[in-house]
């Protein structure tokens, strides 16, 4: 089974499009080991996401320990749902390789963020691993992405993040390519998926960022109503701080999955 059939899959049997991001931060956890926090979050919600979202920099900031824990929360989440390693690496192509080993390989995440601005032959590695997923960095959610994603070509006058995901429909020759798209531009997620129309999109930005979900949802998801894989950390695995955190992030993933099937109709 390749990446996107396991996406698909999920999204059918869990009736979600709710990715949690697992992003343990020791100054909001409750006292708890870092593996530990994971594994409660997802004994308390494997049953209402599409996906779970680790990104790499909570691990890494905490050294070896960090990263002996993201190994165990890879191994640890059921096998039916799979996991995005968020790393957003770019790299040219003989480095590249080298990530993709480690996302691929050492770690086992069945996808990862990619970053394209180093062109083609930085993104080939990735996608020779023809069952995974490769989300290139599109329209990313955060305030800077402007200053380099809506900057207009000289040769179209097409902002730069069209270029992207125009590059990337032309590059996706296996069918394993995705897109990060934020739900803070709204307008540009809708232009996204009019060029990717049957794209699978990583949509970043609800909730502590502000995005909206109505619109992640009309704009993000494919002529099928699926694809879109909305992606929520803080405002779940942080709902509350105490000792009940793996019994509130489930309420919060119940009401915001429930909250998309509406908005999506189903």
């Amino acid at each position: 089974m390749n990446f996107v059939e396991k996406l698909l899959d999920a999204c059918c049997t869990n009736k979600s499009l709710l990715c949690i991001g697992l992003d343990p931060d020791p100054e909001l956890m409750p006292r708890v080991g870092i593996f530990q926090f994971n594994k409660a979050i997802i004994d308390a919600t494997w049953d209402l996401v599409c996906a779970y979202k680790p990104n790499l920099a909570f691990y890494e900031a905490l050294g070896m320990e960090g990263l002996e824990a993201l190994k165990e929360t890879a191994a640890y989440s059921p096998r039916q749902v799979p996991v995005i390693g968020d790393a957003k690496r770019g790299d040219i192509g003989n480095s590249a390789r080298a990530y993709a080993r480690a996302l691929f390989d050492a770690f086992g995440f069945d996808a990862a963020t990619v970053n394209p601005y180093l062109g083609y032959d930085s993104i080939e590695p990735f996608m020779e691993y023809r069952e995974k997923g490769v989300f290139l960095l599109c329209r990313t959610s955060n305030v800077g992405a402007v200053d380099f994603q809506s900057l207009p070509l000289l040769e179209s006058a097409r902002p730069l993040f069209e270029q992207v995901a125009q590059r990337a429909k032309e590059w996706n020759r296996y069918g394993n390519l995705g897109l990060v798209v934020g739900a803070t531009y709204p307008q540009e997620l809708r232009r996204v998926r009019q060029i990717c129309p049957e794209m699978p999109f990583l949509i970043p930005g609800i909730g502590a960022q502000g995005g909206d979900l109505a619109n992640a949802v009309r704009y993000g998801v494919d002529a099928r109503g699926e694809k879109a894989i909305i992606s929520s950390s803080r405002q779940i695995i942080y709902a509350s701080r105490g000792e009940d955190f793996a019994q509130a992030a489930r309420e919060a993933a119940l009401s915001l999955r429930d909250e998309i099937n509406r908005l999506r109709g189903g």
